[in-house]
């Protein structure tokens, strides 16, 4: 069984978990192993302190009772009107699960239901399992590329996509 549900104060550990180990399954093959070691462990602890400040909306799926996978979606900084999926990760173990469409569906949902009508997110262009995923969930390439450092001076390539919620 799938929930998605708003996460809360006392799940900075969980989505810690989450994050980082997502994140280092699909990004850290991109950096030098010391850079993502201290990647891994920045994205385990920083999520205490992303609920304390409100740092967007942080949806949690939870798949037979284990939180695996989270979203975080707050008002575009480029776009008006519309919203931005700043972070949508499932951990390894679940991959596969259904429970990534799932968040998404609980994703788009919620963002309707605020109010937005058309959503964009960021993501590696040498990512094609990500890719994939957006776009079985009906975005589409809105076009537009940036370079993004993650702090080591190595810019990786970014594509975007979109859709109405």
């Amino acid at each position: 069984m799938i929930e998605v549900r708003d996460a809360g104060p006392d799940d900075g550990d969980v989505l810690g978990e989450i994050h980082a180990t997502a994140w280092e399954a699909a990004y850290a093959p991109f950096f030098e192993p010391e850079f993502a070691a201290r990647g891994v462990l920045s994205r385990r602890n920083r999520w205490h302190a992303r609920i304390s400040e409100g740092a967007g909306t942080i949806l949690l799926a939870v798949l037979d009772g284990r939180p695996v996978a989270l979203s975080v979606f707050l008002p575009s900084p480029t776009r008006p009107g519309a919203a931005e999926i700043s972070s949508f990760y499932s951990h390894p173990d679940s991959w596969g699960s259904g429970v990534a469409p799932a968040l998404m569906t609980g994703t788009l949902l919620r963002l309707r239901d605020e109010g937005f009508a058309r959503v964009h997110l960021w993501t590696l262009r040498d990512t094609p399992r990500s890719r994939r995923f957006y776009t079985k969930c009906g975005f589409t390439e809105s076009g537009a590329a940036r370079v993004f450092d993650f702090g080591d001076g190595n810019p990786l390539a970014q594509v975007e996509y979109e859709r109405t919620c």
